[in-house]
């Protein structure tokens, strides 16, 4: 009975693979793409040669076909090294999770292999400049025009916009219906009447772009509707509940390596005769941030084996755990910078920018303030 609380030995087995490959061929580029807030193609080729670019991609469609777990671990794995390059895996389960949710075999058939394949990634459209945590009031339309629908509005915040070659679209296809009136959509980048526009200056994940999606007119097959009319908005909170896990391992990964930077420093670092590490306060500090690390990193994998068996209690659980791992890694990254003291404020250590990476966690895919209305009323009712 005690073995339901160990990590199964392959997927050990898989965090070994990727701490690997991400520590030679990731973690070298990552303080690059923060400079010069650019995406890490390296970093990319090197997920896509190992595998590890789209890991929940199931085999029929060429995937590896791996659980909610090791995709979990995967990410996590990958955060520990550059945070923009976690979102490579996270955004492409993010943008196809509504097709593996609600997706005819068709589409299935369409879009997953290219992003299995490592030539496509795939984002998430739900987010609108007047319609962030209350995605319901979005403003995009799609019109049906005999067998086509015309897609006209903008999306803001869209994770490696620009470089996908595929979107999955939140548009209202029945006015005043309110959420039962939005239906998804895949829309393809050179779809005409598709542009972007220019990336974010943002705080962190500078190595991934952050832009505008427009939709001008833009013509699309009825068949690439994703489920049926009106149930868009259904799909798109079922995926939050899903991919919230991914961003709780993210954030587990980004404390992780703030984590090791930090307890790697205090004991080279020495002050008044001995390493800081030597110093009770110093370790209190380290404890702390150790034990928040690991209860965060419980609470993540508890949630990915409900979202592996679409539990009920999944949006519970998947909300909680993204809340609780971006504050945990909110608090230890900030903790690391101050272990590290004057350093720690400079980019000769990658803390600082682990710090910055971190605060996103507890902003997109729902405010962690969002995430806690989520767990109080599943709370309240039972």
């Amino acid at each position: 009975m005690f073995d339901v609380y160990r990590v199964p030995e392959d997927h050990e087995a898989l965090r070994e693979a990727v701490r690997s490959l991400c520590d030679g061929k990731v973690a070298p580029n990552a303080a690059t793409a923060d400079a010069k807030s650019e995406f890490p193609q390296g970093s990319y080729d090197a997920l896509r040669a190992a595998d590890f670019h789209a890991p929940h991609v199931p085999v029929e469609y060429g995937g590896a076909g791996a659980d909610a777990l090791a995709t979990a671990i995967v990410i996590e794995e990958v955060a520990r090294a550059c945070a923009s390059t976690s979102l490579v895996p996270a955004v492409n389960k993010l943008g196809t999770m509504p097709l593996l949710l609600s997706g005819s075999a068709e589409l299935k058939q369409r879009y997953l292999p290219p992003v299995a394949r490592g030539e496509a990634m795939f984002s998430y459209c739900l987010s609108e400049p007047e319609a962030g945590s209350d995605a319901a009031s979005m403003r995009t339309r799609a019109e049906r025009d005999g067998d086509h629908y015309v897609l006209n509005g903008a999306k803001r915040w869209i994770t490696n916009a620009g470089l996908s070659e595929y979107y999955t679209v939140f548009a209202v296809t029945d006015p005043g219906a309110g959420s039962r009136g939005i239906s998804a959509f895949v829309v393809e980048k050179s779809d005409h009447g598709v542009s972007f526009g220019a990336p974010e200056k943002k705080l962190g994940m500078k190595g991934s772009p952050t832009r505008e999606v427009f939709f001008d007119n833009v013509r699309i097959p009825a068949d690439r509707m994703i489920g049926s009319p009106g149930t868009g908005f259904g799909s798109a909170m079922r995926t939050l509940d899903h991919t919230r896990v991914t961003i709780a391992a993210q954030a587990v990964g980004i404390a992780q390596g703030a984590l090791d930077v930090a307890s790697g420093y205090v004991q080279e670092r020495k002050q008044f005769g001995r390493p800081v590490a030597e110093f009770q306060g110093v370790q209190f500090m380290l404890a702390d941030m150790a034990m928040a690390l690991e209860s965060a990193r419980q609470m993540t994998y508890a949630a990915a084996a409900r979202s592996e068996r679409d539990d009920p209690d999944l949006t519970y659980f998947g909300a909680a755990a993204k809340c609780v791992a971006s504050d945990a890694a909110m608090k230890i990254t900030t903790d690391a910078v101050q272990l590290l003291g004057g350093y720690g404020y400079t980019t000769d250590f990658p803390v600082e920018r682990m710090m910055r990476d971190a605060k996103l966690t507890q902003i997109y895919e729902g405010t962690n303030q969002v995430q806690r209305i989520v767990v109080a009323r599943r709370l309240l009712r039972g």
